[in-house]
């Protein structure tokens, strides 16, 4: 069998490895159309000294590459194509956009297939651009995050100011010197947050940013986004659908200041105020400090002009008051002086009756009453009588000259418990002889 086949092999007509790309390529010329109109992104795009472009197409399917080609622009039709392309989009021809481009299919022996880019449509591009960012505007709608920032209040004196930026970017530097630099003096807490502002790496960095600015969320009042203005390409990270739900999401208001007059990103769509660059966002952050200044104001001269009206109201109503009040009191002082003449007059009666009604019940008691004092007196003179002559019986001399005497032992009188010793001098009184002697003897009877 093995000797059959290798008959077989030896009868077959061999070719050349060029025989055979030549054929490849003139089937392939035979059998195409002169052009087609492909679809694809540029995922590597360089030019070289001469002007001509080289690139490579591919075709994803999500993140992941189905196919991939060589492409070429020769220079003459590529300075033509790629001015208009910028011209129409506002975006120079470069890797990572999709576009709609007009193809001849070519075979080359040595350098194998590539496609020759005859012609472009940038209106695709444009549509492409729209239909992408209509997708992650609708699925920030369904899941129903949309507008919270935009819910939140933006606080009435925004100074302490979180900033996420590039410290090179020139937006950045405007923003600085606005703010620091304000005619009103009006003192600005802020704090840079460096980021990434275009790329394919930028929403990765901003999003970081913003986790950074989350763990300190009390130091803030709220988060300004800022870059300078740019290419639409260079805008594209902030169309990013992960970037823009964190700013939907985000607890504190978020402020954007992306690009010029004519930019608007998703970004900016989800945040709570939208300005056009760094350098307005710093004038709105600066004219609501004078808004509010402006309020105050307008409420302390409010306030003193209310006290002037009620001071002076007060003033007419106390000068109102106090002539009612000494009118009253005169009336008041008058009417009690008359109440009080009247009083005494009745008072002044009123003793003079009473004194005469007891001076009558006096007279009415006194007879009797003279008459019983009288009694009483007679009767304490029999008293006083009797007790007189009491007294002068039992007086010493009245009982001596009854023939009693008093005797005393050392000029005291004797007593019961008083013992008396022989010798001692006894002095006898009489009623009339003091007789002195000496104890002789004591018996106790």
């Amino acid at each position: 069998m093995i000797k059959n086949g290798i008959d077989v092999i030896c009868a077959m007509t061999h070719l050349s490895l060029f025989e055979l790309t030549s054929l490849i390529k003139s089937e392939l010329e035979k059998n195409l159309e002169p052009s087609y109109w492909v679809i694809a992104e540029i995922s590597e795009m360089r030019l070289n000294p001469k002007g001509h472009c080289y690139m490579e197409l591919v075709d994803k399917e999500g993140q992941y590459v189905t196919s991939k080609i060589r492409a070429n622009i020769w220079a003459y039709t590529y300075r033509n194509l790629s001015a208009w392309f910028e011209s129409i989009t506002k975006t120079p021809l470069q890797a990572g956009i999709k576009v709609l481009l007009n193809v001849q299919v070519q075979y080359h022996e040595l350098y194998g297939m590539s496609l020759n880019i005859k012609d472009l449509d940038p209106n695709f591009t444009l549509g492409e651009r729209a239909r992408k960012r209509q997708e992650v505007i609708q699925k920030l709608q369904d899941e129903g995050v949309f507008d919270i920032n935009k819910e939140l209040a933006l606080p009435s004196v925004p100074q302490r100011i979180a900033i996420i930026s590039s410290e090179t970017a020139a937006g950045y530097g405007d923003f600085k010197n606005q703010i620091e630099q304000n005619t009103s003096g009006y003192s600005f807490k802020v704090k840079l947050f460096q980021s990434l502002m275009q790329g394919d790496q930028a929403p990765k960095t901003i999003i970081s940013a913003l986790h950074q600015i989350n763990d300190q969320i009390d130091e803030f009042d709220l988060v300004v986004i800022i870059r300078g203005g740019g290419s639409q390409v260079d805008l594209d990270c902030f169309d990013d659908y992960e970037l823009a739900s964190h700013i939907a999401q985000f607890p504190l208001p978020i402020i954007t200041g992306i690009g010029h007059e004519r930019d608007e990103t998703i970004a900016d769509l989800v945040a709570n105020t939208q300005m056009k660059t760094p350098t307005a966002v710093a004038e709105f952050l600066i004219s609501g400090i004078e808004r509010f200044d402006d309020s105050l104001n307008e409420i302390i001269y409010r306030l003193e002009k209310a006290g002037k009206q009620a001071i002076q109201s007060s003033t007419h109503e106390m000068t109102h008051l106090v002539y009612n009040l000494q009118s009253a009191t005169k009336g008041i002082v008058h009417r009690s002086e008359n109440r009080l003449t009247q009083e005494k007059l009745r008072l002044k009666y009123a003793t003079n009756e009473f004194l005469k009604s007891e001076n009558r019940k006096v007279d009415h008691f006194k007879n009797p009453l003279n008459r019983a004092i009288n009694q009483r007196l007679k009767v304490a003179e029999k008293k006083l009588e009797g007790l007189e002559k009491q007294l002068n019986l039992l007086d010493p001399k009245s009982v001596l000259k009854r023939g009693y005497s008093i005797s005393l032992i050392n000029g005291k009188f004797i007593s019961e418990e008083q013992k008396i010793e022989a010798g001692e001098e006894l002095e006898t009184l009489t009623a009339h002889y003091r007789i002195k002697s000496t104890v002789k003897s004591v018996n106790n009877e």
